[in-house]
């Protein structure tokens, strides 16, 4: 997982993540079953649309189907609603019809996964927090359907043992962008009374893990992908934040999720775990 990753001014950050990405899986021998990608997933100029040279530089090459052979599933950050000098948006959207083959997977602007395919263990409700981006974000209309749409899929009946949002805004964040009002008003009552387990987020480049007396859900913002880093507001406010290039590993079993903060020098800095029932432990 990485938010805030497609920098096209110096790209040192993005290739050192990415490289201790496909360092990682490979001393571990991992095989992912796929790879988040938490929106500002191109910055800048974009020409070309689904032809752009940066598919390939900048996805396909460095984030390559050998090292990461499933699935990638992004979501739109505030820099993927730039249309300079083409609609960027419409590209992400389109690419996976315009290119078969790619692991791009970009279905809508929000869209459901339920993982594994085969007897899976979560509901994952993958939405645009694009509320009020200064150039372009959802209409209106787009904010009342992509709500009605999360409300229908959180009332549907649940197997699974867990229950994951991602969006590329945080609603609480220890980082340079803050607290969401919008966010916070709309989908926390939400998230209080389904009981959602997590809500991984970019944005903020850093990495966090935020944590609430009486609250069910789990923050966790993976936002260190390769954009310039930004400091950290709240040092007290944890139980974990850092300024800090990095990616998140998470892993699922029916008994505990744990997910871990990786630095470009593939060093853990944090860790945790969390049961389906919401206990959480702390892992050195």
């Amino acid at each position: 997982m990485i938010g805030d990753w497609g920098y096209d001014t110096t790209r040192e950050g993005q290739h050192a993540v990415a490289a201790a990405m496909r360092g990682y899986v490979a001393d571990k021998k991992l095989q992912p079953d796929g790879l988040f990608l938490l929106g500002d997933n191109f910055y800048g100029p974009f020409k070309g649309g689904t032809d752009c040279p940066r598919w390939k530089a900048d996805f396909e090459d460095i984030y390559p189907a050998s090292s990461f052979p499933g699935p990638c599933w992004a979501i739109l950050g505030n820099h993927d609603y730039d249309d300079e000098p083409v609609d960027k948006l419409k590209a992400e959207l389109a690419y996976a019809q315009a290119k078969p083959g790619t692991r791009w997977t970009m279905p809508a602007k929000w869209y459901r996964l339920d993982l594994p395919a085969k007897n899976p263990l979560a509901t994952m409700l993958m939405l645009d927090s694009d509320y009020h981006n200064s150039r372009a974000s959802l209409t209106d209309d787009e904010k009342a359907a992509q709500m009605k749409w999360l409300v229908a899929e959180l009332e549907k009946p649940r197997t699974t043992p867990y229950l994951i949002v991602m969006g590329h805004h945080p609603l609480y964040s220890n980082g340079h962008h803050g607290d969401d009002a919008a966010l916070i008003k709309d989908w926390e009552p939400l998230f209080k009374k389904h009981g959602v387990q997590f809500y991984f987020f970019g944005h903020d480049h850093d990495l966090q893990h935020l944590e609430f007396e009486n609250h069910p859900t789990s923050f966790v913002g993976s936002g260190g992908g390769g954009a310039n880093l930004y400091e950290i507001a709240d040092p007290n406010r944890g139980p974990f934040s850092a300024q800090a290039y990095g990616f998140t590993h998470v892993q699922m079993n029916a008994e505990r999720i744990i997910v871990r903060h990786f630095d470009p020098n593939q060093k853990q800095l944090h860790a945790f775990s969390k049961t389906p029932k919401g206990k959480l432990a702390l892992l050195a």
